[in-house]
């Protein structure tokens, strides 16, 4: 079989799509792909082969989905019964590859996943529905976001993380490998075992998100007033508000575990 070449780009012939599906500029679909109804696909995104796209769903401009992703199923939540406001929102420049899974949004839970821009989700990965993900982060193999999980930018989880519901992950968090997560991990911070602890700041991810040396040692001090200074968290957080009132950072740090629902892992 050939590829037919149309104004959206090429589409193998083997590919299913739904005539309500919209697709943008040169947009590139492979063998044995599915496009389903109410799904919007930017320009010069780029479908590999068995890749399902299901809707409702608005991907943005080039997204490469490699074999066998499956974007966009229905929420894995029994309360869900098929209401139409469920949805899932994707930026631009994504990659997802082999086996990544997203779910759609419950109306239980406002409706909407969203997966921001230049992210990188590894074979494997897996975001349920109700996740909220910023940009920039990477999601090694195996990672697995439950239900409701909020991830900020640029953070980094190792392979096999494994987060439960309704827990956030801060910006520049890192995780390792094999990681169990049950509470909030805060911004700036290394997490890693199974249950996770805290190993500190992340001065290497810092330094390489061109982070300032004035502002690592804020968020150290910050790290280390609350966690290891021994004062009573409304104490600690006090100091913090007040001798780093200065630092955006040690301010987004200290507004995270403020506004915590789970509690804070330590």
């Amino acid at each position: 079989m050939q590829q037919k070449k149309t104004k959206s780009g090429k589409i193998h012939p083997t590919a299913v799509i739904d005539p309500s599906a919209k697709l943008g500029s040169n947009v590139r679909v492979g063998p044995y792909c599915v496009i389903g109804a109410d799904v919007v696909v930017g320009d010069d995104c780029e479908l590999a082969s068995h890749v399902t796209l299901r809707g409702p769903t608005v991907i943005g401009k080039g997204n490469r989905f490699f074999d066998h992703a499956a974007i966009g199923g229905d929420p894995q939540d029994k309360k869900f019964q098929g209401e139409p406001e469920s949805r899932l929102e994707i930026g631009d420049n994504n990659y997802f590859r082999e086996f990544v899974t997203i779910n759609r949004g419950s109306v239980h839970g406002g409706g909407l996943t969203r997966l921001g821009s230049d992210n990188w989700l590894m074979a494997y990965c897996h975001m349920a529905h109700d996740c909220d993900v910023g940009n920039n982060t990477i999601f090694a193999n195996n990672t697995i976001l439950a239900g409701h999980v909020t991830v900020e930018d640029r953070v980094y989880m190792g392979g096999f993380t494994g987060v439960h519901q309704f827990c956030r992950l801060g910006t520049l968090a890192m995780t390792g490998g094999h990681t169990m997560i049950a509470q909030d991990v805060p911004p700036y911070v290394i997490a890693a075992g199974n249950r996770a602890k805290l190993y500190g700041v992340n001065k290497i991810g810092l330094q390489r998100a061109g982070i300032a040396a004035e502002e690592t040692r804020s968020v150290q001090k910050a790290y280390k007033l609350y966690f290891r200074s021994r004062l009573a968290a409304k104490d600690a957080m006090a100091r913090i508000e007040e001798e780093l009132k200065d630092s955006p950072m040690a301010q987004h740090f200290l507004a995270f575990i403020r506004a915590s629902q789970r509690g804070i892992l330590r």
